[in-house]
């Protein structure tokens, strides 16, 4: 089963990474929806701490395509 807490933590975090780099995005971008469901899958795929999954989740944003979100 998914460790909601760590996810949600993991989420905030690299959520919160992420606007800093980029104050241009809006807090309710869909780019936080698909970074949540990213980290679940990850975190059922693999045992990972709230740490690893907002690195995870970092990368993961940085490498979506601006454009289409």
């Amino acid at each position: 089963m998914v460790d909601g807490v760590a996810v949600k933590r993991a989420a905030e975090t690299a959520w919160t990474v992420y606007r800093a780099a980029h104050p241009d995005v809006d807090v309710q971008d869909s780019r936080r929806c698909l970074l949540e469901r990213y980290l679940h899958r990850k975190r059922e795929e693999r045992e990972s701490d709230a740490e690893e999954l907002a690195s995870f989740g970092i990368a993961y944003l940085h490498q979506l395509p601006e454009d289409e979100c």
